[in-house]
Formats: C-alpha cells, structure tokens, sequence
C-alpha cells in the first residue's frame, strides 16, 4: 500500500474530527482514500436522478479499509516502539555564525542510545540528511540556520527513531 503524506490541515470545503484536537494543540492526523466519491460522503442518503447518494456499506471496499487499519496499526506499532520525542529542543541565536548548536533534555529511557539531528532544505517536506550525535544534550553541526530546518530525534538501542521534534529559537 502507498501511503502519501499531504502537508495540508484538510480537504477543501470540508473537515474532519482531527481539527478539533490540532485546534487544543494535540498532534493529529486524517487518513482518507486519495479519491473520494462525493455523492457517497456528506449527503442524506436519497436517489436523486436514479443517482444513489449517502454514505451507505455498499459502496465500502473493506479491503481496503482492512489495508489502511494494518498501516495505521503498524505506525502505531513503531511510534509505540520509539522512544519520546525529545523536549526542550533549542537552537541557538545569539550570534551570526555559520555553525549551528541545538540543545535538548536528555531522555530518560533505560534503553536510549543517543540522538541524531536531521535537516532537510526548507522546501523539502521529508528529512534528507542525518548526523549521529550520540547521547549527548547538545551539539553543533557545520551547517547554517539559515539555510536549513533542523529537528532532533531519540533513538534506542534496537534502533527505533522518535518523530522529529523542531527547535524554538534561543538567545
């Protein structure tokens, strides 16, 4: 199954149950198929024109949705599997320099083998690049601020990554 990850809140002219939590600060996802039948979603089930409207099981593919409970299971399955996010994640602005320092709180996982820092171009939707930075609570890579997004993420010793956490800037 391919699964495409769409860096947008919603769908246009509607939305979904995610929002409300995205609204209080939780992190959220919606999963939807990539091509949706409107007259099956979002309408009073009728027949209009001899056109069946409504969202009825008869027009469900429970295969597929049998498929995308298995992905979701198994992100869940890593996320669960991961250590936590690291908190706290500062980089450094005190001065012009073409280095840049990130700072975190070091985990308190029995099993935490160190963190890595990954970037990407600031157009770039997923992380291109990694440097392993070991179990450490800062460190400074050779890359400018400027130029790049930057995130820092736990890994354990089975090697399972955290999700990315971004920094805030700091003095």
């Amino acid at each position: 199954m391919n699964v495409r990850v769409v860096w947008r809140r919603d769908r246009y002219l509607r939305g979904s149950d995610h929002i409300s939590f995205l609204l209080r600060g939780y992190p959220a996802a919606r999963f939807t198929e990539p091509r949706e039948n409107f007259n099956h979603e979002h309408n009073d089930v009728r027949v209009v024109d001899g056109v069946q409207y409504g969202d009825l099981p008869e027009f469900c593919d429970f295969g597929y949705i049998a498929r995308v409970a298995r992905v979701n299971a198994a992100v869940l399955w890593s996320l669960a599997q991961a250590p936590s996010t690291p908190k706290g994640v500062l980089i450094d602005t005190s001065g012009l320099t073409n280095t840049s320092t990130l700072r975190w709180q070091l985990g308190s996982e029995a099993d935490l083998a160190g963190y890595e820092i990954v970037w990407r171009e600031s157009t770039a939707p997923d992380w291109t690049h990694v440097i392993d930075v070991g179990k450490v609570s800062t460190a400074t890579v050779d890359l400018s601020k400027d130029n790049v997004q930057f995130g820092v993420r736990a890994v354990d010793t089975h090697g399972h990554r955290s999700p990315a956490a971004a920094p805030a800037p700091a003095p």
